[in-house]
């Protein structure tokens, strides 16, 4: 299984946070990652972004230039918990590649959950994606990090 996590791109302060939108910075940002990932990402792979204005826009860079449809699930919402995401990922038995477009401190959980067996606090940069896959070897799963990119390396 393939899991990437994309933490929304840079976005205005204020109330409501369900609708905060980018800024302009942000908007830059999920364009070049959005890029980056468009080369990389199979047509088979499934988004499923966060209900907030800022994850939705970060995620329609790709959408825009890759074709994929969106997904929203409520259980990605800034108040998710790691267990939600895994859950909505349907790690490690999915067979897609899965994309959540989702929050910090959320994003960072997971990615320590999976890679140190954890609860730490990782934190994804705004805009950068964690990529990670899920590998067998000789009976044993194994979580690897393949990709780690943030927005102003691209």
């Amino acid at each position: 299984m393939e899991l990437i996590l994309w933490r929304h791109a840079e976005a205005e302060p204020g109330e409501p946070d369900l609708g905060r939108k980018l800024t302009a910075k942000g908007e830059k940002q999920a364009r070049r990652v959005a890029e980056w990932l468009q080369t990389r990402l199979p047509q088979t792979a499934r988004i499923y972004v966060s209900p907030a204005r800022r994850a939705q826009q970060t995620a329609q860079a790709l959408a825009e230039i890759s074709h994929h449809k969106l997904r929203t699930l409520d259980d990605l919402a800034p108040d998710a918990t790691a267990a939600d995401v895994l859950a909505a990922a349907d790690w490690p038995r999915s067979k897609a590649t899965i994309v959540i477009v989702g929050h910090q401190p959320t994003l960072g959980l997971v990615a320590s959950e999976l890679l140190s067996g954890q609860a730490l606090d990782w934190s994804l940069k705004k805009g950068g994606l964690w990529w990670l896959s899920q590998r067998e070897n000789n009976g044993d799963e194994k979580t690897v990090l393949r990709a780690v990119i943030n927005p102003d390396l691209v």
